[in-house]
Formats: C-alpha cells, sequence, structure tokens
C-alpha cells in the first residue's frame, strides 16, 4: 500500500514537473526561435500521455486542461503580433486535449480489460481449487466404499466364523484348567497350562475386538457430557499411567454435550490413551485437552513417546496393522469406525522421535453452533 501511494506521488511530480519545464522553456525563450518554439510546444505532449496512461481518462484530460492553461497566456501575449502562428497553436491547444482524451480512454479501456482479465483468472483458480477439493473427496469416498466392501465382507466372514471358534477355544480353556488343577503346582507342566489358558483368553480378546470391529454397534440418539467421558477414561488409566510413570496433564474447559453414545466414545478414547501409555514404557507425559471450533469439538491426545514412523501413518487406521508385538492392530481401528459413525474424523500428527498428536474431530449440536454463531 505504501508503495503504491509513492509511486502515485511519483508519477504526478513527474508530469507537473514536465508541465512547468517545457512552460519555462517556452516564456524564457524570444519569439524569434520559431523552430525552438516548435519543437516545445510538442513536448507538452509527453506529459498529457504520461498523465493519461497513468491516471487513466481523467488523468489524460486534466493533463491536457493543465497544458492548455499554462500555454495559453503564451500563445495570448507573445503571439497575437503573429496571427497565422498564433491559429497555429490555438490547433495545437485543441489537440492536446484530444490527445489526452484519446490517450486517457484507451489506458482505462485497457486498465478494465486486464481487471476483466485478473477477475476471470480469479474465478478460473477458484474453480479449479474446487474442482481439486471435488476430486479430493471423489477419491475418499471411493476409498471409504472399498473399505466399506471389505468390512462387509469381513462381517459376512465373522459372523460365521464366531460360533465355531468360540466353542472350541471353550473347550480347549476347560481342558487346559482340568489339566492344571490334575498337576502338582511345582511340576514344570503347570507352567505349560497357565500358558495354554493365557493365549487362549488372548485369542477370546483378538475374537472380540474383531467380532466389534466388523459388526460395530449402532450409534444411540441423545446426547453424553464428553468431560465426564474423558474423565472416566483418565480414571481407568491412572493406574498404568502411574506404574508407567507418565505425568497426565488435563485441559478440558467448559463443559460441552455432544449428541451420540458416550460409552463408544469412551472405548475410542481409550483406545487412544492407552496406546500412548504403552508408547512410553518408561515414563513421558500424555496431555488430554479439548479445543473448540463453531462447528466441531477437537479431543487431542498427545504424547512425547518415539513417535509414529512415516511408512505406519498412512495404514495406521488399517485393521490388522500394529507397530507393537503383542497388538491386534485393531485398536485404531475400531476408535476410527466409532469416530466416523458419530459423524466425526480422526487426524494423525507425528514425528519420529517427537511423540504423537490424534486429534478426534466431533460435530457439535445444532443448537450448540447457533449459540456460537450469534
Amino acid at each position: 500500500m505504501q508503495d503504491s501511494r509513492k509511486t502515485y506521488y511519483l508519477r504526478l511530480a513527474i508530469i507537473a514537473g514536465l508541465l512547468l519545464l517545457v512552460t519555462a522553456l517556452h516564456y524564457l525563450t524570444t519569439t524569434q526561435k520559431v523552430g525552438a518554439h516548435d519543437v516545445y510546444r510538442r513536448l507538452y505532449y509527453v506529459p498529457i500521455v504520461f498523465g493519461g496512461l497513468w491516471f487513466a481518462l481523467r488523468g489524460g484530460i486534466l493533463t491536457s486542461i493543465l497544458a492548455s492553461l499554462l500555454y495559453m497566456p503564451h500563445v495570448l501575449f507573445h503571439w497575437q503580433h503573429h496571427p497565422s502562428i498564433a491559429l497555429e497553436q490555438y490547433l495545437e491547444i485543441i489537440l492536446y486535449n484530444v490527445i489526452g482524451g484519446l490517450t486517457g480512454f484507451l489506458a482505462q479501456r485497457e486498465q478494465q480489460q486486464r481487471i476483466r482479465y485478473q477477475k476471470a483468472a480469479a474465478t478460473l483458480e477458484d474453480s479449479y481449487q474446487k474442482l481439486r477439493e471435488q476430486a479430493d473427496q471423489i477419491i475418499e469416498i471411493e476409498e471409504q466404499l472399498r473399505r466399506a466392501d471389505r468390512l462387509s465382507a469381513l462381517g459376512e466372514l465373522s459372523a460365521g466364523m464366531a460360533h465355531e471358534i468360540r466353542n472350541p477355544l471353550g473347550s480347549i480353556k476347560g481342558t487346559a484348567e482340568i489339566l492344571r488343577d490334575g498337576v502338582a503346582p511345582d511340576d514344570p507342566k503347570q507352567e505349560f497350562a497357565d500358558i495354554l489358558i493365557r493365549e487362549v483368553d488372548r485369542l477370546n480378546r483378538v475374537l472380540a475386538d474383531f467380532l466389534h470391529f466388523a459388526r460395530p454397534e449402532p450409534v444411540e440418539h441423545g446426547c453424553f457430557v464428553l468431560q465426564d467421558v474423558i474423565r472416566n477414561v483418565l480414571d481407568l488409566t491412572q493406574q498404568q499411567a502411574a506404574r508407567n510413570n507418565v505425568v497426565v496433564a488435563v485441559d478440558l474447559g467448559d463443559k460441552i454435550e455432544i449428541p451420540g453414545l458416550g460409552e463408544q466414545i469412551k472405548q475410542a478414547l481409550l483406545n487412544l490413551v492407552l496406546n500412548a501409555l504403552q508408547a512410553m514404557p518408561d515414563g513421558g507425559s500424555l496431555k488430554v485437552s479439548l479445543r473448540t471450533s463453531p462447528q466441531e469439538v477437537h479431543i487431542l491426545v498427545s504424547d512425547n513417546g518415539p513417535g509414529i514412523a512415516l511408512e505406519d501413518r498412512e495404514r495406521i487406521f488399517n485393521p490388522f496393522v500394529t507397530t507393537r508385538d503383542s497388538g491386534t492392530g485393531l485398536g485404531l481401528a475400531i476408535t476410527q469406525r466409532i469416530i466416523q459413525g458419530h459423524g466425526g474424523r480422526i487426524k494423525l500428527d507425528s514425528r519420529p522421535g517427537q511423540g504423537a498428536c490424534f486429534t478426534v474431530c466431533l460435530p457439535r449440536p445444532q443448537r450448540q453452533m447457533e449459540h456460537v454463531e450469534s
């Protein structure tokens, strides 16, 4: 803005300087030097053209009028004894105004055309950005549809396998418990029986997670207090945080009600908090905070653990993808399914060695959005 003002005043100074210079040449040169005066009066076209080019129609007309007023006394008082020359100079004054108006008109048309081109370019740029956004949305929707197809097939498969798998697991566990009870506590076979029972329990947990992911519960209508759910999650993980020497910081703000099923959001947040604690077995810091916008509530779960590698970030929410040897790879997939079922989304921001931050974005109730906007 300041540079444009400097340019504006500089151009005014140039035009004024040229007008004064040419006028001074006329008045300081004797009338005997007719050839010099012929050159001088044509020099007025330079500031007139500049005025039209730089300031459009108004600038061209004002500059030509000013040049005419400056030159007119010279014609009246110095050339009145040469009627033929004076007539020629009067015609020159008329040409000043014609050239000034024409130059300004053409410059103004050029400026208007340039503005139209700039607006057209801006419109095309906006259209291009919208097309890119729509293309990205289409790609995302296609990916979601492919994912939904896979999950649908997974649900059908899991429903058929659940009964067939759980019955043998129950029989295996019961047999292992009978064998364990039938041996002495100091017998080496006791340890083998315990290992068998623990592995059966682990398989049951994997199967339960698998079924919950493939056939999630529907989101019920109603509202729950988000802060209460988060505090419940932190209470459940308090002992593990203490065992891992993890310092937990909380910033929840004012009470916020969210539509949906609180137990599902509790499970989703519990997965995130447990993942963060398991990523810091030797101590660290965990922060859970809330941020609000007019349309959404953001739940941030951040830690200063080892972070997530770049090659894992793209697939971290896919089923059976895990960075831990003992993980099932279903926790984040279930979390994402729950959040999406509530009309929200989840984002990951992580750098290796600098921790990870999961942001859960949930839509606010319509009445809260209207209250914030008002």
